[in-house]
């Protein structure tokens, strides 16, 4: 198996390290992220509190993305993906300590350096894809980049399964022990075969270059703010914690449940360049393939469609009486993600699409600050609405956001 790889060419090989990288950070993200909502509204956190628990996670992603582009663009992305990884071992390993000293500001600050983590990883693995493959070839590239955001949402949802799984069969710190013990393997398996200086721009960026000067990126960014906030605003506090306390579902079930949502999520993203219509016209005088993709016309009306859903849910769970309400929300909730994750596999081509080939991740990494933004955003609705005013209002508010998203991607440009 080790020679097959090693024959492979040498930007393959460095795309499968790239990738392997991502998944296994992944998997740990979303076990955390439900180990750290279970076991906390176990202890009996409101849901307010447990959406605070994540608010450095978010914060810290906005700072890291701009930083962090300007890092890749300097030092190589090699090197940022590989602090990445370091970072989340040390985040987990905070959580280790005997359970007295679990208290919010210590979680909370485990929670800021995975969040830096995470978006060192995603800008470092996103920014990379457009590294290699050859100039020009945007059929290739797409199918690159939704390949890559869906199988890494899908290995999200197993981590939402395990996180409450070894909940159960492990107990909290056994579980964290577990994880961080495995990614430390990943991460010194990173740093002795990645490349170096995959990335790294030749004009070396000023720290004034942060911001994007491209209108495309900053209207792109300015829809994805508002897409993320529209699906964080019922899914990450308030939908775990109304199926455990509505429905009186244990960890076991909210996590495996969650999980094949986001599988699914991440296995729709994978073939979005055939649900969005993309077709090849042969080649062009370069040789590569080209291929009819996706612009704003067609971000803009995936953002339409989509707006349509949770407005439905919401209306649909006030006609019916229970259980049909219960059914409306979880068949609702796999509509939804279908065609949430079409829009984010075109934002996630179109943001590498429009970004320079010099300094990628400068770029990359504006566009997912607005998208760390979106979630944070998010996060702090979820918690507070739905403690407030319950997951019909959660809904409405989702249906506003989507509608701006819509309205902004009137703005895209079309090929």
């Amino acid at each position: 198996m080790f020679a097959t790889v090693r024959a492979l060419p040498f930007e393959v090989r460095q795309y499968l390290i790239v990738t392997g990288n991502y998944w296994a950070f992944t998997l740990t993200d979303g076990a955390l992220r439900m180990l750290v909502v279970l076991h906390f509204y176990q202890l009996g956190y409101s849901p307010l509190s447990i959406a605070m628990l994540f608010v450095f996670y978010e914060i810290f992603g906005v700072v890291t993305n701009l930083v962090g582009g300007y890092l890749g663009a300097r030092l190589g992305l090699n090197r940022t993906m590989n602090m990445g990884l370091g970072l989340q071992v040390a985040a987990l390993a905070m959580l280790l300590v005997p359970s007295v000293w679990l208290t919010v500001p210590w979680v909370m600050a485990s929670q800021a350096c995975s969040g830096i983590a995470k978006d060192l990883n995603k800008m470092s693995a996103k920014s990379s894809v457009k590294m290699l493959v050859a100039k020009g070839d945007e059929g290739r590239l797409y199918r690159y980049i939704a390949l890559l955001t869906g199988s890494k949402n899908a290995l999200k949802g197993l981590g939402f399964f395990l996180g409450g799984a070894l909940l159960s069969l492990l107990g909290f710190s056994g579980a964290i022990g577990l994880m961080a013990a495995l990614l430390g393997i990943v991460w010194l398996l990173s740093i002795v075969n990645l490349k170096q200086d995959l990335g790294k721009a030749k004009n070396k960026p000023k720290f004034s270059e942060l911001f994007s000067k491209s209108r495309s990126i900053n209207i792109l960014s300015a829809a994805r703010l508002c897409l993320f906030a529209a699906r964080d605003v019922w899914f990450v506090v308030a939908l775990p914690v109304y199926l455990a306390s509505q429905f009186g579902w244990g960890h076991t079930a909210v996590g495996g449940f969650l999980a094949l949502w986001v599988i699914g999520y991440g296995a729709v993203q994978s073939i979005a360049p055939k649900l969005t219509g993309q077709s090849r016209t042969g080649h062009g005088c370069t040789g590569l393939s080209v291929a009819k993709v996706p612009d704003g016309g067609a971000a803009l009306k995936w953002a339409s469609l989509l707006t349509l859903l949770p407005a439905s849910i919401a209306l649909l769970m006030t006609l019916f009486a229970a259980p049909y309400a219960q059914a409306t929300l979880l068949i609702g909730l796999l509509i939804f993600g279908a065609v949430f994750a079409v829009n984010s596999a075109l934002h996630s081509y179109l943001i590498v699409s429009y970004a320079s080939d010099d300094g990628v991740s400068l770029d990359v990494g504006f566009y997912y600050m607005a998208n760390a933004l979106g979630r944070l955003l998010g996060t702090l609705l979820s918690g507070w609405v739905y403690q407030a005013f319950g997951l019909m209002v959660c809904l409405w508010i989702s249906t506003l956001l989507l509608g701006l998203t819509a309205l902004i991607s009137v703005w895209l440009p079309r090929r």
